[in-house]
């Protein structure tokens, strides 16, 4: 799946940028008080998005 795709569906559910590193992208869900990097790779891999999904407690991508 494309980055940005996933980083879409993070910030229509609710979660935050907080800060871009050099490698990662950290994500924050006030809802739910969690945190998760995003890879800034072009493609992710669907495991791994759906693992994302789970560590920000948001609705996983189809």
């Amino acid at each position: 799946m494309k980055r940005r795709k996933l980083i879409d569906h993070m910030i229509s559910s609710g979660c935050m940028l907080i800060r871009e590193g050099s490698r990662h992208t950290i994500f924050y869900n006030p809802s739910t008080k969690r945190a998760s990097s995003v890879p800034r790779h072009s493609e992710i891999n669907d495991f791994l998005a759906k693992k994302i999904c789970k560590d920000l407690g948001i609705k996983e991508m189809k």
